[in-house]
């Protein structure tokens, strides 16, 4: 995309205009994956090699996008993904993002790691958000959390299960995020590269202060970010297992649903478990490199539940026929997080609510030349299996 002022329409796009307006550590830890992002590719690369079989001569005059998930009506099955540290890439990102899913009647899903709060973001709508956890060592302020939560009307929580240890991501290595590089590298990859972004820096680092985990601000002790960065490093509870899923199901009475299942006989556990839903997920490659790609693992997952429970998934869903395809893999919805924090950095509120549009349109589009008038009906007939 040669100007700035074209009107970005495909993620790439929106991918183009977050890099040259954000700092280079903040769009590397966005863009970026784990080790040498193997998988990071792969989770693109095989929704890409999936092929949609189109149909003819079927009645596809009245297409509906929508679909029924966990007690709600959803325009489409699309939620945006918790992401940590969403409000550093536009101001107070994570409300303009809730913004655009009310007005595209998804949902969105809030990180514990959030900059906004979920009372901050909750404000702006009557409906309330979905809430994703992290398990931590005290468990008071997971139950304090989850409160707050339930207060302000939270029903549907996702607990990410795959961030028992933090994976090894090089290129926030190489930017200084995760600690060393010396004198220069810190001026580099701080000082000089935000002062090389004045947009950035003023609506974003002065104007979209505090800079706060709004979610947890309650329980660190002091206020900076390497306190936050301490603080939550001692928290992260690598003793995590089965038995605490199922002392987080006793003390949570709303849907719950495990984020980070990859493997089917880990499926089967969730279920058991008590979860009401499993998103197959690979953290967005950002965790343990050179495990297979969502896609690749969906049908595996798929056919060791047998439909027992509703199935998302997320990593490498960037259009709306990625939506299709994810739906004929054995999915009930997707989850985006990349693509809604690309589409804040680069044009906030309005840039997201035109690339949900696009989703839609492109999803419309789809459904109708595979022959499927409702989303709810896509099953694998829509895919060319060769």
């Amino acid at each position: 995309m040669g100007s700035l002022n074209l009107v970005p329409a495909s993620f790439a796009d929106y991918r183009r205009l977050a890099e040259r307006r954000l700092p280079r550590a903040l769009f590397d830890y966005a863009d970026g994956g784990a080790v040498e992002e193997v998988t990071l590719r792969a989770n693109v690369a095989d929704f890409e090699a999936l092929r949609l079989r189109q149909r003819v001569l079927r009645d596809v005059s009245n297409i509906d996008t929508s679909i029924d998930l966990f007690g709600e009506k959803l325009a489409m099955p699309l939620i945006l993904a918790p992401v940590g540290m969403g409000g550093m890439y536009a101001r107070r990102a994570e409300v303009q993002a809730k913004r655009a899913a009310d007005a595209a009647g998804i949902p969105q899903c809030l990180s514990t790691l959030s900059i906004c709060s979920l009372e901050e973001v909750s404000r702006v709508s009557g409906q309330p958000p979905w809430f994703q956890l992290y398990m931590l060592k005290d468990r008071d302020v997971v139950k304090a959390m989850l409160e707050r939560a339930w207060d302000l009307g939270v029903r549907t929580l996702f607990f990410t299960v795959d961030l028992n240890v933090v994976g090894a991501r090089y290129r926030d290595v190489r930017n200084g995020m995760t600690g060393g590089g010396g004198l220069w590298g810190k001026l580099r990859s701080g000082v000089i590269d935000y002062a090389l972004h004045p947009r950035w820096l003023w609506q974003v680092g002065l104007s979209g202060r505090p800079h706060d985990f709004g979610n947890v601000t309650a329980y660190v002790p002091n206020t900076s970010l390497k306190d936050y960065r301490k603080w939550v490093g001692q928290q992260v509870d690598s003793s995590v297992t089965w038995k605490d899923i199922e002392w987080l199901r006793a003390v949570w009475q709303g849907t719950l649903v495990l984020k980070g299942i990859l493997d089917p006989e880990d499926a089967k556990q969730g279920i058991a478990a008590g979860a009401d839903g499993l998103v197959v997920s690979n953290h967005g490659a950002r965790q343990l490199d050179g495990v297979r790609s969502t896609a690749a693992m969906l049908p595996r997952v798929a056919d060791a539940t047998g439909g027992a429970k509703p199935l998302l998934v997320d990593g490498g869903i960037r259009s709306g026929q990625d939506l299709v395809k994810a739906l004929a893999l054995g999915a009930s919805a997707a989850l985006i997080g990349r693509p809604w924090v690309f589409a804040v950095a680069a044009q906030g509120e309005v840039g997201l609510r035109r690339m949900l549009g696009q989703y839609r349109d492109d999803m419309r589009n789809a459904l109708g030349l595979t022959g499927y008038p409702n989303a709810a009906d896509v099953d694998g007939g829509a895919l060319d299996w060769g």
